[in-house]
């Protein structure tokens, strides 16, 4: 599938997990991992892109994580809860600082990304931004 973001022109990056529902890639310029949601998924189909991010925060000191949320869904109650409880702390213990929500110009997962926002906004910094140039 097409990343709406066509950054792969401008930007060195690294793919790092292809599946039907997502693609994770680490964008180097930006030092970010990258998830871009293509369709609805849950349980191990949704965490598994989220722990190749999570190695990519890992793996490259202060890196960040970037959220395309404009192809995206709202989560599984199971998988918001593992957000909070896992994703969240272990990417902060990993050295991320800044979760970014790619959102559509309607925002149309607002209450969604709020929720997320809401239960780990103690940990990181969330921004809401238009594309990964924004990013920075």
């Amino acid at each position: 599938a097409l990343l709406r973001i066509d950054f792969k022109k401008k930007m060195k990056y690294e793919e790092v997990y292809l599946s039907e529902f997502s693609d994770v890639f680490y964008v180097e310029e930006k030092n970010v991992a990258l998830v871009h949601w293509k369709k609805y998924c849950e349980l191990e189909q949704y965490r598994t892109p989220l722990k190749n991010a999570l190695k990519v925060i890992k793996d490259h000191t202060a890196c960040n994580y970037v959220a395309d949320t404009r192809d995206g869904f709202e989560d599984n109650p199971l998988d918001t809860k593992w957000v909070a409880e896992y994703f969240m702390p272990k990417a902060k213990e990993y050295g991320c600082r800044i979760i970014y929500f790619i959102i559509d110009e309607n925002n149309s997962l607002k209450e969604e990304l709020e929720g997320q926002k809401k239960d780990s906004e103690q940990l990181l910094e969330f921004r809401y931004i238009y594309g990964i140039d924004e990013v920075g």
